[in-house]
């Protein structure tokens, strides 16, 4: 079973500093990708994006950023924002408090923002309130849309974007060739139906 939206009763079990949509009564969508930069996928998701006058959040894996600094530059001087996403993809579930945040600690040398997004989305409550309490912003998702999937319905992909994406929504897509042949499709079509019916598309704000 695919869960394209957590619903409130999952979110409970969740440590209540996890952010997962924001607050607004506008038509605003915060689209979001994780795992990168890439060079083969980065660039694309760029170009789709400015065709839209699109802005968006990019979590970025710490190693990533030190092979390709130039890329995350890009990111940066293109007026997206980033966020950590840890220096080598750590699950934290399976992580120790000390090494978690030692890991977050050295992807933050080289990604300098307070937005944080736990890999697979798994974090210990331990952890979030130790990342909180030293100023992260842990964002999780309102939509997630399954682009990394080896065997999509896209169809079905579709069809939950549409039904659960609403002003304030934060949807999360994949910068990675694993998820590049659904996200080809997807993210198009995601930017240029939610355009036509009046939305905009921005960055997670900082300290928001």
């Amino acid at each position: 079973m695919r869960l394209y939206y957590t619903p409130w009763l999952f979110r409970k079990f969740y440590p209540k500093e996890v952010i997962w949509q924001i607050p607004t009564k506008k038509k605003i969508l915060y689209l979001t990708f994780d795992d990168g930069p890439t060079t083969e996928v980065t660039n694309w998701i760029l170009s789709i994006l400015d065709e839209y006058n699109a802005k968006a959040t990019f979590f970025c894996v710490g190693e990533n950023v030190a092979k390709y600094p130039e890329i995350c530059s890009e990111l940066i001087d293109k007026s997206h924002a980033i966020g950590n996403h840890t220096y080598n993809h750590r699950n934290g579930w399976k992580t120790g408090i000390v090494d978690y945040a030692e890991n977050t600690a050295k992807a933050k040398s080289l990604i300098k923002s307070n937005l944080f997004r736990p890999p697979y989305g798994k974090i210990k409550r331990s952890q979030a309130r130790l990342l909180n309490n030293l100023g992260y912003d842990i964002i999780l998702w309102t939509v997630l849309t399954y682009d990394f999937d080896k065997n999509p319905d896209k169809n079905e992909a579709w069809e939950k974007i549409v039904k659960y994406s609403k002003p304030g929504s934060i949807l999360v897509f994949h910068d990675h060739l694993k998820a590049f042949e659904n996200l080809k499709e997807l993210l198009p079509k995601t930017l240029a139906y939610f355009a036509s019916l009046g939305y905009k598309f921005e960055k997670i704000p900082l300290n928001w």
